[in-house]
């Protein structure tokens, strides 16, 4: 019987297979540290992690997408969904369930087309529907009352992030990065760069001169950055202003800090009649016309209201030669 076993030299050279055959495995875990390192200036990078850590990794972070089945992504999916926000006690939103499914999605297809695993096409990736049309806007008094609370702000180059912000309808992630060397004062651009942008391409806007003038004020320090963060590194957020100028302005609690100040800057130019929706989506970076459709009926009701405007020319001809001369004269 003894002489079935194996011998210490067999025992060592077989764990010492094992071992290599281990560290060669590209498990879900192994892909997402890949990733990260592969994308060190990802603004949204914060975010990836949180998702993976909470419910990636304890679900599948040990195995390799090929010992994965649809069957455990839809497991995930609805996992997720039961789970409860761990401050305010209510069930994850569908946005977050889509996030996961998606960043898992990713994780797999980055890991094939850059040759570490074979393609998975064995999997099916089912995202919940999500009705993400909420559109954030102020009225004339929330407006008045929200600049009023940025002259209140001490910290004026803080304020005139979010006044930008306002002014140009330009992403979180993207003003967080933006660099002094991206902004052209003279021609009155600024370049958006592709490694914090939603699409991932470098995009140029053109800047109001009252923009300009806002940005002109802000203190230059050895950073790169326009709004630095701890030893002059690119700032994570500015949140806890966000919501003071929120509550100050008298805004609803569930009106977003940032992106909803991109939603007034777009209201506010589709109602005005005088900018049409291809160009709104070009200000706003928008990948696509669909996801400028939500403000086409703020662009109807400027439409409507020059429609209304010309309706007068009839009251005119039908009026008195009187009502003529006295219209003319207003």
């Amino acid at each position: 019987m003894r002489g079935k076993e194996q011998s210490n030299v067999e025992r060592r050279a077989e764990e010492k297979a094992a071992k290599e055959a281990a560290a060669g495995r590209w498990t879900v875990a192994r892909i997402f540290e890949a990733y990260k390192a592969a994308h060190p200036e990802q603004a949204s990078m914060k975010t990836w992690v949180s998702l993976y850590t909470a419910h990636i990794d304890p679900a599948m972070g040990k195995k390799e997408p090929s010992e994965l089945v649809t069957l455990d992504v839809e497991r995930l999916r609805r996992n997720v969904a039961r789970k409860k926000h761990p401050r305010t006690g209510k069930p994850l939103s569908d946005q977050t369930v889509k996030h996961v499914v998606s960043l898992l999605k990713r994780l797999i297809k980055w890991a094939s087309d850059t040759g570490r695993i074979e393609s998975a096409h064995h999997l099916r990736f089912k995202m919940p529907s999500v009705d993400n049309t909420v559109t954030e806007t102020m009225t004339p008094e929330q407006a008045r009352a929200y600049f009023e609370a940025l002259a209140m702000e001490k910290d004026r180059d803080a304020a005139a992030y979010f006044k930008v912000m306002l002014l140009t309808g330009i992403r979180k992630s993207a003003l967080l990065a933006l660099q002094w060397e991206d902004v052209d004062f003279q021609r009155g651009f600024v370049t958006l760069r592709g490694s914090s942008a939603k699409s991932g391409k470098t995009q140029q806007i053109p800047l109001a001169e009252e923009v300009l003038e806002v940005l002109r004020g802000v203190e230059r320090t050895d950073s790169p950055f326009v709004w630095p963060g701890k030893e002059g590194a690119q700032r994570v957020d500015f949140q806890r202003m966000g919501r003071r100028l929120r509550d100050k302005a008298g805004l609803p609690k569930n009106f977003r800090p940032c992106h909803g100040l991109r939603h007034c800057f777009a209201s506010w130019l589709a109602s005005s009649g005088k900018v049409d929706l291809y160009t709104l989506q070009r200000l706003l970076t928008h990948g696509s016309a669909a996801m400028t459709a939500r403000y086409a009926h703020l662009a109807d009701d400027a439409l409507k209201r020059a429609a209304a405007v010309a309706g007068g020319i009839l009251d005119m001809a039908q009026a008195p030669d009187e009502r003529l001369v006295e219209i003319g004269k207003k």
